[in-house]
């Protein structure tokens, strides 16, 4: 059987981004792709125009529905939310299922900055959905709000580790701190508590930059994580499938809002390993 992932996510019908990656990467790594969609964009908010359906009245009967099939989630991956109400709703879909292996995306900002969707308020509920996570994944902005530290883009990597064991002293006991960028190298980190262990992994920094990375980036550490991969393995995997998605995409004049041309490199996903069982 294929193990279940709860996506949690907007859903946009231009831009690749939220669940328009999961679903396609999810599968790709032999893992069934159940979507939770938490509202219906026609274009992601980085066009100067787009329509927006607020799905949270409909998350609570979506969440109830599933509970009354009784259905198996082996992972929940929670992204984008957009109010206050769904942080409340998608923690107490965690409640619901005591033994799924739960992944949290904080998304609240970058740059050093809050996005402006967002208030104080906004970042106190993140860090209680942290609390019912095993794994985060949040930029070096996200890190800095759940821990109420100031930003700075010269972080050493000795201050990224610690930044990462005081986020898992929150809840989580893995941390995937992403877009550190120094010099021209951008790096991704992870802790592992349990282990007491950390990992870099740098790339080539060639300051380009497109909507919806990171939301591959989780996906497919989700989908690897899933499937019993070990947690470096996953940020090495998703690292190398960015770059070689970017690299190809800036050969083209696309608008960075479209996203990158992941559909080209699909197959490296699910050619990872033939030995998965099914």
């Amino acid at each position: 059987m294929l193990k279940k992932v709860a996506a949690i996510n907007d859903l946009s019908g231009i831009g690749k981004c939220s669940l328009t990656v999961a679903i396609p990467i999810l599968s790709a790594l032999k893992v069934q792709c159940c979507p939770f969609p938490t509202a219906i964009l026609s274009s992601q908010t980085g066009f100067s125009e787009y329509t927006f359906l607020d799905l949270s009245n409909e998350m609570k009967e979506y969440s109830k529905t599933w509970k009354n099939l009784n259905l198996n989630i082996d992972t929940i991956c929670s992204g984008f939310l957009g109010s206050i109400d769904q942080i409340d709703i998608v923690r107490n879909f965690i409640k619901e299922y005591p033994h799924a292996f739960v992944i949290v995306d904080p998304v609240l900002g970058d740059n050093g900055l809050l996005y402006p969707v967002f208030n104080k308020d906004t970042c106190s509920k993140m860090r209680d959905l942290v609390m019912h996570s095993n794994l985060i994944t949040p930029n070096v902005t996200e890190a800095c709000l759940l821990l109420n530290k100031k930003y700075k883009k010269d972080f050493t990597n000795e201050d990224i580790i610690n930044m990462a064991k005081d986020l898992s002293k929150l809840g989580p006991e893995k941390v995937i701190i992403t877009g550190i960028i120094r010099d021209d190298m951008i790096y991704n980190l992870s802790y592992d508590r349990e282990k007491n262990e950390s990992f870099t992994y740098g790339l080539k920094y060639d300051n380009y930059s497109y909507s919806g990375t990171g939301d591959i980036f989780v996906s497919i550490v989700c989908g690897l994580i899933t499937n019993n991969y070990d947690l470096d393995f996953a940020v090495k995997t998703a690292s190398d499938f960015i770059y070689k998605c970017i690299s190809y995409t800036s050969k083209y004049e696309n608008d960075r809002n479209q996203g990158v041309m992941f559909e080209m490199f699909l197959n490296d996903l699910t050619s990872i390993d033939k030995k998965i069982q099914i």
